[in-house]
């Protein structure tokens, strides 16, 4: 008779993540906000465009924190009727959709800065050294207030601010050249080289994130050695209808079908389970769904298959 077990075991290793996200994600997007007020007002009073372009483009980051900081929240309910997994894919969601307006800001900043390469504009630099000396100090402090998050959210916030530090030291840099040279081609150049990066960066996030959302086996675990630490416990024969998914990148859930000895008893069908439970916790598997099939029967789901 096959045995089937639902096992909820709650990681508090890397599933553990979300504990401090949303604070994080708060931080920055308070950091970052009240930063984009300040250009926005700045740039006004120096009359700079380029710093008023950097302003709208740090609203549509702060936006994105605002959406991350929301999603991060929804992520640590509990689950209920309507998501019996719970709700720690928003986060993941949050996440798709800060790399989508990732990828838009990053096209806008190559609209602006390719066109300036053929036709450079005159910018006041002593202004640019000073919004970008406080750019860094402001991104600079929210980056590394997520910088122990391990969650995809975070790391996409965090491309977000670190994009920012990396256009500001680019300001920067530019600023103290055409301070004492007229190269106003410089800035444009930066602009564009630190934007090819971050779009390379968006790229693998937004790969991982589809991964995830499609089911595929998580980075972190290997399955044929998943596998072959399953068919090496005592009483544990062939496995088999063996899936590995993840819900945002770390907490990771795994089904299969075990194949056991005959006669084997409900209370030694226990101790398999637990066998089971406590090898996969230690490959980074936080919830474990387990079916116990004999030799001589045969598997009870239609299209079962056997182990990839």
């Amino acid at each position: 008779m096959a045995h089937e077990h639902h096992n909820h075991n709650h990681s508090h290793g890397p599933g553990h993540h979300h504990h401090h996200a949303g604070e994080n994600i708060k931080v920055a997007f308070f950091l970052n906000f009240g930063f984009t007020i300040l250009e926005l007002v700045g740039g006004l009073m120096i009359n700079s465009v380029a710093i008023l372009s950097d302003a709208l483009h740090d609203l549509g980051d702060s936006l994105s924190l605002g959406l991350a900081w929301y999603f991060e929240k929804v992520a640590k309910k509990d689950r209920d009727k309507e998501f019996t997994f719970g709700y720690k894919r928003f986060s993941l969601l949050g996440a798709i959709i800060n790399s989508v307006i990732l990828l838009v800001g990053s096209g806008f900043i190559l609209s602006e800065a390719i066109p300036r390469i053929l036709h450079p504009e005159p910018v006041n630099a002593p202004g640019m050294i000073g919004f970008a000396i406080l750019g860094i100090v402001v991104n600079g402090a929210a980056v590394l207030r997520l910088k122990s998050g391990d969650s995809l959210n975070e790391r996409v916030v965090r491309l977000h601010l670190l994009e920012d530090v990396l256009g500001w030291v680019a300001v920067l840099v530019g600023g103290i050249v055409l301070y004492f040279f007229d190269l106003p081609v410089i800035d444009p150049l930066l602009s564009i080289g630190i934007t090819i990066y971050v779009l390379y960066n968006v790229v693998q996030n937004l790969r991982h994130g589809l991964k995830i959302m499609l089911q595929g086996t998580p980075a972190n675990v290997n399955l044929d050695e998943v596998k072959t630490k399953l068919v090496q416990l005592p009483s544990v024969q062939a496995v088999h209808d063996l899936h590995i998914w993840t819900m945002d990148g770390t907490y990771n859930i795994l089904t299969l079908h075990a194949v056991v000895p005959n006669h084997t008893s409900l209370a030694e069908a226990e101790v398999i389970k637990q066998q089971v439970r406590t090898a996969m916790a230690d490959m980074d598997i936080s919830h474990v769904t387990i079916e116990l099939e004999l030799p001589s029967e045969e598997c009870s789901h239609e299209g079962c298959e056997p182990a990839i």
